[in-house]
């Protein structure tokens, strides 16, 4: 299976952007029973892990993105998403998706830059 993230692009700080993710070549009873999560690296930064959602809905965030981020799962179209409100400079970076259960090829990424 392989993750494609799209949504990314240039906005100023203050601004949105919804992230999408779609897991091409998965059926939907795997999809389903996987719990997914939001990446994202900076340049020259480690990879940092921004939000994640539990196959029943469960989610939970970062501290640095609480309260500004919201993830989503649409499971009949094998999508998950990151809306994402209130973006900061730091908030640059390229981001991915991946499966915490893992076996899933995790894909370019897709970069949100926020200018000041």
């Amino acid at each position: 299976v392989q993750l494609q993230a799209s949504g990314g692009g240039s906005v100023q700080a203050g601004g949105s952007l919804r992230l999408s993710c779609r897991a091409i070549g998965s059926i939907l009873s795997d999809f389903s029973s996987r719990d997914m999560s939001w990446y994202r690296q900076a340049p020259g930064q480690q990879r940092e892990l921004v939000a994640v959602i539990t196959n029943s809905g469960t989610t939970n965030y970062a501290d640095f993105v609480k309260g500004r981020f919201t993830i989503s799962r649409d499971n009949a179209k094998r999508t998950v998403y990151l809306q994402m409100n209130s973006l900061k400079p730091e908030d640059t970076a390229f981001y991915y998706c991946s499966s915490v259960q893992g076996g899933w090829n995790w894909g370019q990424g897709t970069l949100v830059t926020v200018s000041s």
